[in-house]
């Protein structure tokens, strides 16, 4: 019997163990977050990093610093330096999203690069992407402005920012974002030179008869996804960017077998912000349309306002006056 106990024992103990490629995607997260984030956006360091890795049967909890009683202490990791903590799993392992999860602070839950579609490398940079998402909702006031949008209409749970009736569907509003993405590729995203002045007169055109298209509250809703979700888009490219300029990964992360340098996932996620610009279907990816849009409006805003990331935070949730 005790033979049986103890074997039962190790079987729990490795049940709950963090599993060695994620600890070493996790470990390189936190490293490259200490060493480009604020070469990458002013301040960003003030940001909480608490994860909330979700496996098919276990949630492993780290660098949080009000865990909830229903976590299960597994010990402290050195490489990670710190605790790791473990309870059944109670979210979709598909999982990516970032949100007051656990204990009332702003975690990242994540699901493991297999279950998310991502190569190791844009899994971490999607990290920190989630990662700029615990800057923009940390941020003192940001509940009372998003509140103050008005578009909630009671939901306490958050869903209605994705499920919010913005008009997808309606042939006009198509026709307009079309356009808006037609400019924004020869503006932001140009082989070269400045943006050309009828250029950008075209995107201010576009952008104001949107504004008229739009009901009020669509349009608040447009500019919020723009600014909380098109920019946290346009930080995994600048991160990469950043990254493959200045940024040593560590030997592990670089020995996994999908490991991507740098530079190509820059090249990767920049190829894939200007397909999705080419191929832009409102009607068909709703509110993912916004991120893509976004992005672009935000390496728009680095090649003609380059002290736009100061004022980001002073007149929130829009890009555009």
């Amino acid at each position: 019997m005790v033979a049986l106990l103890l074997a039962a024992a190790a079987a729990g103990a490795q049940h709950t163990q963090l599993p060695a490629d994620d600890r070493i995607r996790l470990a390189e997260a936190r490293r490259l977050a200490n060493a480009i984030q604020d070469s990458v956006w002013p301040g960003w360091s003030a940001a909480p990093f608490a994860v909330l890795l979700v496996t098919d049967s276990v949630e492993y909890l780290l660098w949080h610093p009000q865990p909830s009683a229903d976590f299960q202490a597994l010990g402290y990791d050195s490489l990670l330096a710190t605790d790791v903590l473990a309870r059944p799993r109670t979210f979709p392992p598909t999982f990516l999203a970032t949100f007051p999860a656990v204990g009332g602070v702003v975690t990242i839950v994540v699901g493991e690069p297999a279950k998310t579609g991502k190569t190791s490398t844009l899994w971490v940079l999607t990290l920190l992407h989630e990662h700029f998402h615990q800057l923009q909702m940390s941020r003192p006031g940001y509940v009372a402005a998003v509140e103050g949008l008005g578009l909630s209409h009671g939901d306490q749970s958050g869903m209605w920012m994705l499920n919010y009736p913005f008009p997808y569907d309606s042939g006009s509003i198509q026709r307009y974002f079309a356009g808006l993405a037609e400019v924004l590729l020869r503006t932001a995203l140009a082989d070269s030179g400045p943006p050309r002045t009828d250029a950008l007169r075209g995107y201010g055109r576009m952008r104001r008869a949107l504004g008229v298209e739009l009901a009020p509250a669509d349009l608040r809703y447009l500019d919020f996804q723009l600014w909380q979700e098109g920019v946290a888009r346009y930080i995994e490219y600048a991160s990469a960017r950043v990254a493959a300029r200045s940024y040593t990964p560590s030997p592990a992360f670089a020995a996994l077998p999908d490991f991507v340098p740098y530079g190509d996932a820059a090249r990767a996620l920049r190829a894939q912000i200007v397909r999705e610009l080419r191929t832009v279907d409102l009607g068909f990816n709703k509110r993912v349309t916004f991120y893509p849009i976004g992005a672009a409006r935000a390496l728009l805003l680095d090649r003609t306002t380059p002290g736009w990331k100061a004022r980001y935070f002073t007149s929130p949730l829009t890009l555009d006056p």
